[in-house]
């Protein structure tokens, strides 16, 4: 007998998806899930709601899973239903007219690139504002049948969900996305191969394979590193959502960045702009530069002159700290090789990312490499746009903050995703039934006025009771799994009223919001939550990075007040925020708070969406709401800070909410009249439509994009391919010979009032006449200017007047410059002439950043 034993035969194993069939006769709702043009169009919602029935929300609200789990039985039910069929093919003619319209031919080709898209609860592409912000921008760019095409990432995982101990802290879980029941369809060749690309990492090639996610109009192509060709470590780059250690953040981003410009290379798909939405794609203009050396003989500065003029980079962060770096040492691991193909030294590429590039200690970053590479900056606020400016000031030596060319949008949302339906139809009504093509025009707002103060309050009522319900259910369950006693889950759920005024606080719990602001001073909040004649319910919800434990540590502590008896009902945190509870949340509470330490909110959108339902707002005057506050419309706290001291403002803060909250706004929604209507909140409510909705919806974004950079750019663009990219040819030759001649210009003369001795008498001209030797510059590639400045402070200056000087002559290379100008202004001032290059093609003066003080 043998009894020798035999080795264990390891299992082999490979994955096989077995597709669902559907009825030919329903085949429409299959055509109509595989596009997330139904998650804004509500009767598109309505029919897989129908299917669906009380699973909707089991399902994540996700018509592919609804159609998997659809059995023979009910198929045949919904043929037999004719009333349904007749909805479903209305809803598809709908869906293939819109589809029908194409951009115009001449509109510029657009690629818009973003580390994570929050476009619907069922894709766990997102995490917070950011994604948020690019999904609305892609649904309206889809809207507005914008030529554009979109990048990102295709997560195994995604962000975490969140789930709450009986302590309150923060677990979180990585529930895997299964990709079958994801409307995303795989991105094949003319033979029918899976497209993929390669990217270059240290010592081996990162494969990743396309995905293509259809967003109405928009195509969404995302990269997926999940495939057999990679080792387990690429494999997981594509598994999470900003996991990992600062190299495999880099990681990622060069995969978005530089892989996302060869995924549409490879599809056929050639931008004429480049946006670049935050800095973690910005390695995608190194790729650009790379393929014109070397597909156009280009050299690296007609190149970059190229690369610019087709490149917008958004930035949202108002904090130095939140911009991703990377050492020099990391840099080298993973660039060292590609830069030889650039053709410059490794000091010029470290140059791209760093202040200083002679400063080995310096990080390299992304947001300094994305301005350099990039014609157009802006913030996405006003606020945060003169934030960035004072940012990013040490890039462009010579010249005041203020006068930077770092513009802004200012952030919105996307209409249709975020109003209730209920808005919706009293919208139509009072504007038009096709008002969502003028949503952006304050006038056809103004028919807010004509709505019955009975029907706004109705329509309040019934979205709040809505909310409630949810909060109870929800709150039921989460308790219960947790462990609390039933007696407190009782009287938790007894303590909700529906006649409370409710304050909603819901956002990435990161320590500058400020969460704990309302627990300052717990009397006075007791008393405020404890009137019985005035209820007032507080709901919180969001959450904390995995590695923020500051922000958890706030989680931590809202959960545990929330916990005392003598608060059941009155504080609830509602765990795993997301899309889905944050419409409920936006559209069903009265007041939205929102308090961010001065001035690191550098937009907000979660408010924005509150005003397009009728929710005042309750913020402190920074970001968007500097923008958006009108009195009577909702409330503010000041924008300016009075104490230094954090503490010491925060308590001020408080007891500014507490005050108002007392004396202003409970008694607002409370005073009512015979009828039972508070009029004050209603006036409050028709000004917060009139006045504010119409300046954040998405359409008024995506047209600012147009107005102040995709029109300039698309036009420099085709410019500057033109004959074989002449003008970057020229522009890179004049700014060779600027540079290395600016420091020979000698300054032969300088004449100026003398303000040393006398005042200017107001109303007199300042007079200044400089005399300059170019020695071998032109005249033309010359400007000055005079400068007055007022002092604010020891470190602050504004700058009150600027005057171009005129150029008098033009003699053996000996050029004389005059002004003579009169402030107009009286007091104390300062002023410098500055010298500055000029050249027909610069687009801005920071283009060629080369300033001198005389």
């Amino acid at each position: 007998m043998n009894t020798q034993i035999q080795p264990a035969e390891t299992m082999r194993l490979k994955r096989i998806f077995i597709e669902s069939r559907l009825p030919e006769a329903l085949s429409p709702l299959r055509e109509l899930a595989n596009n997330l043009w139904w998650s804004w169009n509500p009767e598109a919602t309505a029919l897989f709601q129908h299917i669906a029935g009380d699973q909707w929300e089991a399902l994540q609200y996700n018509p592919m899973a609804v159609l998997d789990e659809m059995g023979a039985e009910q198929a045949e039910q919904l043929i037999a239903d004719k009333a349904f069929m007749q909805r479903m093919k209305e809803v598809q003619g709908a869906f293939q007219s819109y589809m029908s319209a194409k951009p115009a031919k001449d509109a510029a080709r657009i690629a818009y690139f973003c580390m994570e898209y929050g476009l619907h609860i069922s894709l766990k592409l997102y995490s917070g504002g950011l994604g948020v912000l690019a999904g609305d921008y892609l649904k309206e760019a889809s809207d507005s049948n914008a030529a554009m095409t979109a990048v990102g990432l295709l997560y195994r995982h995604g962000y975490f969900q969140q789930e709450i101990s009986m302590h309150g802290d923060q677990i979180n879980h990585y529930p895997v996305q299964l990709f079958t029941k994801l409307p995303v369809q795989a991105v094949r060749d003319a033979q029918g191969e899976w497209v993929k690309i390669g990217v270059e990492m240290p010592g081996r090639t990162v494969f990743a394979k396309l995905w293509l996610l259809q967003v109405g109009r928009v195509a969404l192509y995302l990269l997926d590193t999940d495939i057999d060709d990679n080792s387990r470590e690429d494999r997981e780059l594509t598994d999470s959502l900003y996991g990992g250690d600062n190299e495999f953040r880099l990681r990622q981003e060069i995969l978005l960045g530089m892989g996302g410009v060869k995924a549409l290379q490879k599809i056929g798909i050639e931008p004429e702009i480049f946006h670049c939405n935050e800095g973690h794609a910005a390695f995608l203009q190194l790729q650009r530069l790379r393929d014109l050396i070397a597909v156009r003989s280009l050299s690296f500065d007609e190149a970059s002159e190229a690369v610019r003029a087709s490149a917008l980079f958004t930035t949202h962060t108002p904090v130095p700290a939140g911009h991703d770096n990377f050492p020099e040492n990391m840099m080298r691991t993973y660039f060292e090789g590609f830069v030889k193909q650039l053709g410059i030294s490794w000091y010029e590429f470290m140059a791209l990312g760093r202040l200083d590039p002679a400063n080995p200690y310096e990080t390299f970053s992304m947001s300094h490499l994305a301005i350099r590479l990039s014609q157009e900056v802006n913030g996405v606020s006003r606020l945060h746009g003169e934030v960035s400016r004072k940012m990013f000031a040490e890039l462009y030596p010579g010249y005041h903050h203020e006068e930077l060319h770092i513009g802004y949008v200012t952030n919105s949302v996307h209409y249709p995703t975020w109003v209730a339906p209920e808005w919706h139809a009293l919208h139509k009504k009072l504007f038009g039934a096709d008002f969502l093509k003028t949503q952006s025009d304050p006038k056809t707002w103004a028919g807010i006025a004509n709505a019955p103060a009975a029907d706004i309050l109705g329509i309040r009522q019934t979205l709040k009771e809505r909310l409630l319900r949810y909060v109870k259910t929800k709150l039921q369950a989460d308790l219960t799994r947790r462990g609390e006693s039933p007696r407190f889950i009782f009287e938790a759920l007894g303590a909700i009223r529906s006649d409370a005024l409710v304050i909603g606080f819901a956002r990435r719990f990161a320590t500058y919001k400020r969460a704990h602001l309302l627990f300052t001073n717990m009397e006075r909040l007791v008393q405020i939550l404890h009137n019985q004649d005035r209820p007032v319910l507080l709901l919180y919800a969001g959450k904390a990075h995995p590695a923020d434990k500051g922000g958890q540590e706030l989680i931590r502590h809202i959960v545990n007040i929330s916990r005392r008896p003598d608060l059941a009902g009155k504080i609830i945190f509602l765990e795993d925020y997301n899309m889905e509870m944050a419409k409920l949340l936006v559209q069903g509470v009265d007041v939205w708070l929102n308090t961010p330490t001065r001035p690191k909110e550098a937009s907000g959108t979660s408010g924005m969406k509150a005003v397009m339902n009728g929710v005042l707002n309750f913020s402190v005057l920074d970001g968007w709401w500097a923008e958006g506050y009108r009195p009577g419309a909702g409330w503010a706290l000041p924008l300016e800070d009075t104490y230094k001291e954090a503490n010491l403002q925060n308590e001020l803060d408080a007891e500014t909410i507490y005050n108002l909250l007392e004396d202003e706004i409970v008694p607002a929604y409370f005073d009512r009249d015979e009828q039972g209507i508070p009029q004050q909140w209603i006036a409050h409510i028709r000004k917060t439509f009139a006045e504010i909705a119409p300046q954040f919806t998405m359409k008024r974004m995506l047209d600012d994009y147009y107005e102040r950079f995709y029109n300039k750019l698309g036009a420099r663009s085709r410019s500057m391919t033109k004959s074989k990219y002449a003008e970057a040819t020229e522009l890179t030759e004049w700014k060779a010979r600027m540079t290395q001649s600016w420091y020979n210009i000698k300054v032969a003369d300088i004449q100026l009032y003398d303000t040393d001795n006398f005042a200017l008498p107001l109303g007199r001209p300042f007079t200044a006449k400089v005399s300059l030797h170019l020695n071998g510059l032109s005249a033309q590639d010359i400007g000055v200017e005079l400068v007055f400045f007022k002092r604010i402070n020891e470190e602050e200056l504004h700058i009150r007047l600027r005057e171009e000087m005129t150029l008098k002559s033009d003699q053996n290379g000996q050029v004389v410059f005059k002004c003579a100008v009169e402030p107009g202004m009286a007091g104390v001032y300062e002023y410098g002439l500055r010298m500055y290059p000029k050249h027909r093609l610069l687009p801005h003066r920071q283009d060629l950043a080369l300033a001198r003080w005389l």
